[in-house]
C-alpha cells in the first residue's frame, strides 16, 4: 500500500438518495479515515433542481468519517464532461494519482485497497493508463488464472489514473480527420469496442459529450491498457431512469460485487482471450450499424 493515499474526487449534480448511498458505501472502506475526500456539486440547470441541489449540498455539509472532506460547489450548472475533465485535472496538479467516483456507484468495503494498490503496483507501467473497480459481465475464459486483467478500453465507474497519464488526453481529438479517413488508425481504437468510434464521431459532432470517449481514444493513440478486476468491487446505482446518461432503467450493471481480496501481478500481460470475450460484448447488432450509417454516415 502506498504511503500517501490517493484522494477520492466525488462528481455529484441532483439525485441526494443516490449520493447517500455512495457516500455511505465510500466510508465504510477501513482506508476512509485516511483518505481525502474532495466533491464537486454541479449547479442547477433549471430553477425546479434548484431544491434537489440543495438538499445535496445540504447532506454533504454534513458527511463525516473522511481524513477531510473538501466541497466544491458550482454556482451554475457545466455538465458531467466539463466538470470531471476540469475537476480530475485541479486534483491532479496538486497530487500525483486520483480515485474518481460519480454519485451513484456503490463500492465494496474493500475498494479504497483495491485502487489504491492498483495504483501503486502499475504507477510505472507507461502501457497502463488508468484502472477500475468495476467489471463488466465479460464470459471470461474459464481458465483466465489472475485476479486482474488488462483491456484497451477505460472505464468510468469507480475508476483512477496518474498526473503523467492524465496530461497526455486530448480533449480536442486533433487527429479525428485522420482518424475518419484511415481504417488503420481507428482499429487502434475499435480494439476496445466497436461501439467507440460511433460514440466518438458523435462526441466530435456535438451530438452527445462524453468525456470517457475521449479518455479512451487518447488512451488507444498510445496503445495503452486500463486494469479491470474480474469480480467487481463497483454496481451502477443510477441506470434507474434517473440519470443523465442512462434514462431508461436497468438493473444490468455490477449485481455482484465481491470483496474477495485481489492479487496484483506487476508484469501482467495483455489476455488474446480475454480481448477476443471483449470484442464480442461490445460488438455492434447490424441494425445500430445500419442507423448509425442512415443518421451519422458511421
Amino acid at each position: 500500500m502506498p504511503e500517501v493515499l490517493a484522494p477520492v474526487v466525488l462528481f455529484c449534480y441532483n439525485r441526494p438518495w443516490h449520493l447517500r448511498q455512495t457516500v455511505e458505501a465510500l466510508a465504510a472502506n477501513a482506508l476512509a479515515p485516511e483518505t481525502e475526500l474532495i466533491v464537486f456539486s454541479d449547479g442547477p440547470k433549471t430553477e425546479a433542481e434548484v431544491p434537489l441541489v440543495q438538499e445535496v449540498r445540504g447532506y454533504l455539509s454534513t458527511v463525516e468519517g473522511f481524513k477531510s472532506t473538501h466541497v466544491v460547489a458550482a454556482a451554475q450548472n457545466r455538465g458531467l464532461a466539463v466538470s470531471v475533465i476540469a475537476g480530475v485535472s485541479e486534483v491532479l496538479a496538486r497530487h500525483e494519482r486520483v480515485v474518481v467516483l460519480e454519485d451513484d456507484m456503490l463500492c465494496t468495503p474493500d475498494f479504497l485497497d483495491f485502487m489504491n494498490e492498483a495504483l501503486g503496483t502499475y504507477k510505472n507501467r507507461a502501457d497502463v493508463f488508468s484502472v477500475t473497480g468495476y467489471a463488466p459481465p465479460l464470459a471470461l475464459p474459464p481458465k483466465y488464472p489472475h485476479d486482474v486483467y488488462l483491456v484497451p478500453r477505460t472505464s468510468s465507474w469507480g475508476w483512477g489514473t496518474w498526473r503523467n497519464r492524465w496530461q497526455q488526453a486530448d480533449w480536442q481529438v486533433l487527429d479525428f480527420e485522420k482518424l475518419r479517413k484511415n481504417k488503420a488508425e481507428r482499429r487502434k481504437l475499435t480494439r476496445g469496442g466497436e461501439d467507440l468510434w460511433p460514440m466518438l464521431v458523435k462526441q466530435q459532432r456535438g451530438v452527445i459529450d462524453s468525456w470517457s470517449v475521449r479518455w479512451t481514444y487518447s488512451q488507444a493513440r498510445r496503445g495503452a491498457y486500463s486494469l479491470y478486476p474480474v469480480r467487481s468491487k463497483i454496481r451502477n446505482i443510477g441506470t434507474d431512469g434517473s440519470g443523465t446518461n442512462f434514462t431508461f432503467s436497468t438493473s444490468y450493471y455490477g449485481e455482484e460485487l465481491s470483496d474477495q481480496q485481489v492479487h496484483f501481478p506487476p508484469e501482467l500481460r495483455p489476455d488474446p482471450a480475454v480481448q477476443e470475450v471483449l470484442g464480442r460484448f461490445y460488438k455492434l447488432p447490424w441494425p445500430v450499424k445500419i442507423k448509425n450509417w442512415l443518421r451519422y454516415r458511421i
